[in-house]
Formats: C-alpha cells, structure tokens, sequence
C-alpha cells in the first residue's frame, strides 16, 4: 500500500563540511529528506503476517490466484476469522486480482484489528489518519499503532516513532527514538536511518555518539538506502564517525547517485573534479552536475565550473550525462 500520509521529522544530520563537499546546492534538497518525512508504507504482502495460517486461502494467496484466495478466504472472514479479513483487505488494498478498493480494505482490516492482527492494526491506524476511506481518528490511530508496535511490527514500531516525533514535547521525543531503535534492530532501513540522525545530533535524550551512528547509515545503506548512501559517503570522506576513506566514500557516493540521488550526484561531481576518492576527470565531474541539474538542484560553486570549460568539453559531458541516466 502506499503511503497514505505524512510527518516532518524534525531531525536532521549536518551538512557536509569537507572542502570538496561545501556549498552544497539548492532545489533538490528536500528530496533527500523524503524518507523520513513520511508515514512508513507496509511491505509487499506476506500472509505470514496476517495471523494464523489460511490453508487453501493462504496457498493460492501465495501462487498468486488472488480471485481464488478472495473466494475462499470470504466465508471465513465473514465468520469471524481475522487472519481471512486481514487476506481479504490486503487483496482490496493492492488490488490484487480485483479493482482497488481501499473502502473495502478499510471494513477488513477494522475488523481484523479489532481481533489483534497486528498487520490489519497497522494498516488500519494509516487509513484512520488518511480519512479518505474511513473516518479520520487520530487518537484511534495511535491506540492502534501501538498495539501493533507492542506486538513486534518493525514498520508499526517506526510510524510510531514518526507520531511521536511530530507531538514535538521532549518526553514523546524520548520514546521515539526507543521505537527508532527496536525497528532498527529489526533490520528495518528507515529506522535505522532514524537512529544515525538521533545519535549523530543528540535527538530525544540520546548521547551524541556518531560512531554507532555511522554503524547504522552503514546498515541502511546497505539495504539501498539512497539518503543514507549519500550520508555515510559523506561521513567516509570526511572521516565522520571513524576512519576517512576517500575510495569507500566515493563508491557509497556514487552507488546513491546512480540510483537517481541528486544531492549524491552533486557531491560525486565535486569528487570528480576535486580527484578525492578517485582520479580527477573534468569530464565526469560536469556530467554528473549536469544530472543533478535536471533533477532541480542547482550548485554555485559547480555553475563556475561548467563556465570554466570549452564548448566541446560541455557537449561531451551532457553526452556522457546521456549515457549516465
């Protein structure tokens, strides 16, 4: 399901201060921040999660006969079974096999939760905050989400945190990062990146400590997490947190703006120009400015630099940017 609605964060890692980083541009800003200003979405659907299992139901679910699953799951569900309510929701929430309907996922999923499926609880606490498909409830929404976080949900356990954080006081503060910190330990990427940015500025009560913040940007990053890939780049060549590692920090840099990062193209087109982390290669370091321009972001310090080159340097670089994309 996608996400249905949105919190800022109010935390933030320090910008960039290495010389070849500085100046960082404008315009794309806040599109590296779009992770953690959101609501977590749920995964792809993975019965396993809806409760006990459904037999027959849950195997065609799984080989992707989700007409089949709807028809047996149905008189289970309208008897009572959350764990079918819960298929059944998940089946009209992603329109799998039958137009979305996210009213009808709405009535299942309620229903489910009312019976403690934390996945139907989730789900449910999104749509009560959404109001579209439901009655918006915010106080139901977070009695809901809560009890799914308690349950064990890692992406419970970060929306909880994310509504923490947006009631601001410093006691709600506090209990978010510990929610941060659960969802982190259970692999999840977006909470992991939450704790980098608390133990990394001191968030919620937590002493600054960017070496196990850099542990955690390492995790998400792995993971394919493009904002934390830009930031452990970052730290690696500045040496933020342990070691400088000029090449690892490109790489990590790099990696991010291939993903399509604007920021992270930026940054490697300074690396390129500047020959730190990787040979120097004007060419490279213009086309990858030149992505980053497209994306909206804009660099005084790389616009003085593309004025500096000729005009076959410039028409070879947007080829070579061509070729990048």
């Amino acid at each position: 399901m996608r996400c249905l609605t949105a919190f800022v964060v109010l935390l933030s890692l320090v910008a960039a201060g290495h010389p070849a980083l500085a100046q960082e541009g404008t315009g794309a800003g806040a599109a590296t921040q779009e992770k953690q200003d959101r609501l977590l979405p749920a995964p792809q659907p993975d019965p396993s999660r809806f409760g006990k299992r459904l037999d027959e139901a849950f195997g065609a679910f799984q080989r992707g006969y989700y007409l089949t699953a709807l028809e047996l799951a149905r008189p289970r569900a309208e008897a009572g079974d959350p764990a079918a309510q819960t298929l059944i929701a998940e089946i009209y929430a992603r329109g799998l096999g039958v137009p979305r309907d996210a009213e009808e996922a709405a009535k299942w999923y309620a229903r489910a939760a009312e019976q403690g499926v934390p996945e139907a609880q989730l789900q449910y606490a999104l749509l009560l905050l959404d109001g579209r498909f439901t009655e918006q409830d915010r106080e139901k929404a977070v009695t809901l989400m809560r009890s799914a976080a308690e349950a064990g949900e890692p992406e419970a356990q970060f929306n909880l945190a994310q509504m923490l954080v947006e009631d601001g006081d410093e006691a709600h503060q506090r209990e978010a990062v510990t929610w941060y910190e659960r969802a982190a330990e259970a692999g999840l990427a977006d909470a992991q990146y939450a704790m980098a940015q608390a133990l990394s500025t001191g968030f919620g009560g937590r002493e600054r400590d960017e070496t196990e913040a850099r542990r955690y940007l390492e995790l998400a990053a792995r993971q394919n997490y493009d904002t934390a890939q830009l930031d452990l780049g970052t730290w690696l060549v500045e040496g933020r947190g342990g070691p400088a590692d000029p090449e690892q920090g490109f790489a990590w840099l790099k990696r991010a703006a291939e993903g399509g990062n604007a920021a992270a193209q930026n940054r490697v087109a300074k690396l390129y120009r500047a020959g730190i982390g990787t040979e120097p290669d004007s060419i490279l370091a213009a086309a990858w400015y030149i992505l980053a321009k497209r994306s909206g972001l804009t660099d005084p310090l790389m616009e003085d630099f593309l004025m500096g080159l000729t005009d076959e340097e410039i028409e070879e670089a947007s080829e070579q940017a061509n070729r990048l994309r």
